[in-house]
């Protein structure tokens, strides 16, 4: 009896493994054709022009929000009492397009957004694609299994004396190193979500602000209450998804980027175009002798131009690299020079009326 029921627990046994074999394979299949389907999407997303167009579209709805509301309040900011020299505002406006130039475009557009983790982005995908081939995390993601069940490879191979194999050497000689990279991550991290919350609300504030230029007699506590409206009913819409909120807006977006570059067209055409020797970087340099300290100090209004730039690579993960590209070098960025150029125009003219010269510079 003992030697029947060890024969039938053994098959019991055997048929378990069995099937376990099978579940395990059916598994690995399931991993792979996922992964397929991975690559195809990614592919269609690279080579489909209709596609490509609509994500651009789109990405105006989700991406560009805090750069294209930037002209609201980056003057105000950066000459927060008075303008005492119109040569000022040319200064100011040449670090706000070089600003614009060298971040946003050259910086992100055609560097950062390629150095992504097919098609996703973000600070910890640089984190990833530093732990993919350099040993610099505590769990490795090296492993071969990693490789098969995703659409990535580590097989990247370096020089011996290239800077890149220089670095991966340095970076993996001391376990202080790794984990000053991995704080350095999280601090940057962090400094995103902080990004992430406090730019809505100054937009948002700002915009609302409008409010008083057409009602001067009109309570800021009146405008802080809209704008809490505004900012819990965009909250309140997150949960629909990026697809649905992206549709909603994106027309939203296009023709406030249409209307504020058109509105800095006419400024221009009105007030005069000398503001656009703002395109010489000698301006910069003469803004800088001229207010000396001052000059440095209004660098936090310039730097507002630039707030939400990350979004650019961050987003990557729900549109396309070249969808962001197409967006920023076609849309956004001309339309950005026009209207901060536009403001400089009225304010190289009418210098007093520094509070609130977006609202004030409309015709």
């Amino acid at each position: 009896m003992e030697m029947g029921s060890r024969t039938e627990v053994d098959e019991d046994g055997d048929n378990n493994k069995g099937r376990m074999w099978d579940l395990d394979q059916q598994f690995d299949r399931s991993i792979e054709e996922e992964a397929g389907r991975l690559k195809n999407m990614y592919t269609e997303k690279q080579t489909s022009p209709l596609l490509l167009l609509r994500l651009a579209f789109q990405s105006l709805g989700v991406v560009y929000g805090d750069l294209g509301t930037s002209p609201l309040y980056v003057f105000y900011n950066t000459f927060p009492e008075e303008i005492v020299d119109p040569e000022d505002v040319v200064g100011a406006l040449s670090l706000i397009i070089y600003s614009l130039t060298l971040i946003p475009l050259l910086k992100y557009v055609f560097v950062v957004c390629k150095a992504n983790d097919n098609g996703q982005g973000g600070t910890f995908t640089l984190y990833s694609l530093l732990c993919r081939h350099a040993n610099v995390k505590i769990i490795p993601n090296q492993h071969r299994t990693d490789e098969e069940l995703t659409t990535y490879s580590c097989s990247t191979l370096f020089h011996e004396k290239s800077f890149a194999a220089k670095t991966k050497r340095w970076l993996e000689k001391d376990t202080y190193r790794k984990n000053a990279l991995l704080i350095l991550v999280l601090f940057g991290t962090c400094n995103v979500i902080g990004d992430g919350i406090l730019t809505p609300a100054i937009s948002v504030l700002s915009a609302s602000g409008g409010l008083k230029v057409a009602h001067p007699r009109m309570s800021n506590g009146v405008i802080l209450v809209v704008a809490v409206v505004i900012l819990v009913g965009l909250f309140s819409m997150q949960h629909y998804g990026t697809d649905k909120v992206s549709w909603l807006f994106a027309p939203i977006v296009l023709l406030w980027f249409i209307t504020t570059g058109g509105i800095g067209a006419y400024n221009i055409w009105k007030y005069g175009s000398s503001v656009l020797k703002a395109f010489s970087p000698v301006y910069i340099f003469r803004y800088f002798k001229r207010r000396r300290k001052d000059g440095w100090t209004s660098l936090g209004g310039i730097m507002l131009s630039i707030t939400g730039t990350e979004a650019l690579f961050a987003d990557l993960s729900h549109f396309s690299v070249s969808a962001v590209q197409l967006a920023f070098t076609v849309v956004v960025f001309p339309c950005l020079l026009l209207a901060y150029s536009g403001q400089a125009a009225y304010l190289f003219n009418k210098g007093d009326h520094v509070i609130d010269p977006f609202y004030r510079s409309i015709p």
